[in-house]
C-alpha cells in the first residue's frame, strides 16, 4: 500500500531539463548579467 512509483517523477523532471536546454545559450548569460549587477549594487551598498 505505501509502495510509491517514482519513475513519473524521474520523466518530468528529465522532460524539464529537456525543455530547458535549449534555451541556455540565452538564460545563462542573462542571469550572469543580472548575478553580475547584483553583487555590484551591494559592493557598492556596502562600501
Amino acid at each position: 500500500m505505501s509502495h510509491h512509483d517514482h519513475s513519473h517523477d524521474t520523466e518530468a523532471e528529465q522532460d524539464v531539463v529537456e525543455a530547458i536546454t535549449p534555451h541556455m545559450p540565452i538564460v545563462l548569460p542573462v542571469v550572469g548579467g543580472v548575478l553580475m549587477l547584483l553583487l555590484a549594487f551591494i559592493a557598492v551598498y556596502m562600501a
